[in-house]
């Protein structure tokens, strides 16, 4: 009896979040809204969890990097799994990608929270199809169980992964994804970040880059910009070799404010924080404040920004 009412709990909870959204659509809002679903890297922490950013526009749900915690963070925000329409990945560094496996298989479940029915879209750098197809077989014991044990629909399990080069990747339902080549280092080639337009508006996810042209010009016009951010102190700098690889993998908050003053972007948000050595978000601020005007947020797990086509506000 109270897994069943367990269960219709959850039934109730994942409609009325539903409805939420279709009361939004049938109001005649076109929602263009990014989600901050993971800010952090490696380290493992508990308030940012790995690299995940969601775009809303309309009725569709694009996830854009699937690192540590993605499900619990899209379990909290009672977005059920299977409205995710597509994944795309900028990179295949373990942090990117670590959580594929829990948002494909426990995407499939039963559950209310679940339930996918059509195949997983993932689409990503030269690697990206690869990965899936030795993820698939590294599952194969529990596809096959949940087959033949729970009955599971096939459909919901199987995968259409796609390798990408720089260009139009997505286009469907007014919502043009555009994937560009970004600078992560020599030996991290490739690297991309996109570029989502909806409705007349636009935002620019800037994947891990160094100060890179191609950002710049890929990204104007902007209304948002969410960026990758590094600062490191110069004392870890100083003892540590790997440090300053990470470093010189990165953009700092000098590069960043060279972008943002070329774009010029109504809001630009810092995402995947890179910070060691003690260095903190306000020595983020105060370093981007020092050489741009506009207006700069330090993202937090969770944040939500919503891309109007006057103003472009945030909530927590």
């Amino acid at each position: 009896m109270n897994r069943r009412i367990v269960a219709a709990a959850f039934v109730c909870l994942f409609a009325l979040a539903g409805a939420g959204s279709a009361n939004a659509q049938d109001s005649g809002e076109k929602k263009f809204e990014v989600t901050l679903l993971g800010t952090g890297t490696p380290f493992p922490s508990i308030n940012r969890f790995g690299p995940a950013i969601l775009v809303r526009a309309g009725g569709k749900y694009l996830l854009f990097d699937c690192g540590r915690g993605v499900t619990q963070r899209l379990f909290q925000i009672k977005l059920p799994f299977s409205k995710i329409d597509h994944l795309f990945l900028t990179h295949l560094h373990s942090d990117h990608v670590v959580g594929i496996p829990d948002l494909w298989l426990s995407g499939w479940l039963g559950a209310p929270w679940a339930r996918r029915r059509a195949p997983f879209a993932v689409t990503g750098p030269a690697g990206t199809a690869n990965m899936m197809a030795h993820l698939e077989k590294a599952y194969a014991w529990d596809i096959e169980t949940r087959l033949t044990d729970q009955k599971l629909p096939p459909l919901g399990v199987q995968v259409a992964a796609t390798d990408m080069s720089e260009g139009i990747v997505y286009d469907s339902d007014g919502i043009k994804v555009t994937a560009f080549k970004v600078n992560h280092g020599k030996r991290i080639d490739p690297a991309y970040g996109y570029r989502i337009e909806f409705d007349g508006r636009t935002v620019v996810l800037s994947g891990d880059t160094k100060y890179n042209e191609n950002l710049v010009k890929n990204a104007e016009g902007a209304d948002l910009i969410v960026h990758s951010v590094a600062a490191i102190s110069a004392g870890l700098l100083e003892k540590s070799k790997v440090m300053r690889a990470i470093l010189g993998h990165h953009s700092e908050p000098e590069d960043t404010a060279k972008v943002f003053n070329t774009v010029k972007p109504k809001l630009a948000v810092y995402s995947h924080l890179v910070l060691y050595g003690g260095t903190t978000a306000e020595d983020l601020l105060r370093r981007v404040r020092a050489e741009y005007s506009g207006e700069v947020r330090v993202g937090e797990d969770l944040m939500v920004i919503d891309v109007g086509r006057d103003k472009v506000t945030v909530r927590n």
